[in-house]
């Protein structure tokens, strides 16, 4: 029997990007199309052919350790944290999501025991 699994990061109100090993763009929710709209559909484009230098080691860190990177932006006023990790299949890398998120200016911060 099959199972349904739900295109469930389709409409969050969060961008959500995947790319393959190689750095191609597999899959973009929503958001993540609204986000990067003037540059057009950049499914199967690939990472390396538009990031800097100091983006691309980070990018080729991640796909090489499986590791995650996690850092806040503002840009045009607009405060984000990026959110970046390595997807496995098998135990083995096989590309990186993205996941951008809008912040607020103020943000709570619970400590629990």
């Amino acid at each position: 029997m099959e199972h349904y699994i739900p295109d469930w990061a389709k409409e969050m109100n969060c961008a959500v990007t995947v790319c393959d090993k190689e750095g191609n763009i597999i899959y973009m929710n929503d958001k993540a199309c609204q986000t990067f709209y003037t540059f057009g559909n950049l499914i199967g484009k690939n990472l390396f052919d538009c990031h800097n230098k100091y983006s691309l080691e980070k990018i080729n860190e991640l796909l090489n350790t499986g590791g995650s990177n996690c850092y806040t932006i503002e840009k045009q006023g607009i405060k984000k944290m990026i959110y970046q990790t390595a997807w496995k299949e098998d135990g083995k890398v096989s590309g990186l999501v993205e996941i951008s998120i809008l912040l607020p200016d103020a943000i709570p911060n619970h400590i629990r025991s």
